[in-house]
C-alpha cells in the first residue's frame, strides 16, 4: 500500500500496524513514492546482506581477487650499536 505522507504522519500507528502484518508499506510525497517502512526483522536482514564481514569477503572464493597488496621493504641491518 502507498501511503501519502499527510496520511502517514496522521495514522502513524496504523501505518506501524500495517508494516508489521503486512509488510513493507511505501511513503509518497506529492504523488512520488520516497521511502520504505519494514519491520525490523526485515531491515536487520537486509543490512546484514547488503555489506559482508571481512572474513566473508576473505573467504569468497569468487570474492574480489584484485586486491592490491603492496610490496614488502628489504630486510635493512642496523650497524652494531657500540655499548661503553
Amino acid at each position: 500500500m502507498v501511503w501519502p505522507v499527510c496520511d502517514a504522519k496522521a495514522r502513524f500507528s496504523e501505518l506501524l500496524d500495517a508494516t508489521l502484518k503486512e509488510g513493507p508499506q511505501i511513503v509518497s510525497r506529492r504523488g512520488v513514492e520516497t521511502a520504505v517502512v519494514v519491520p525490523i526483522e526485515e531491515w536487520k536482514r537486509l543490512k546484514a546482506r547488503a555489506r559482508p564481514t571481512l572474513k566473508e569477503i576473505l573467504l569468497d572464493p569468487s570474492g574480489p581477487h584484485d586486491i592490491y597488496i603492496p610490496p614488502r621493504g628489504t630486510f635493512r641491518l642496523r650497524p652494531p650499536r657500540e655499548f661503553r
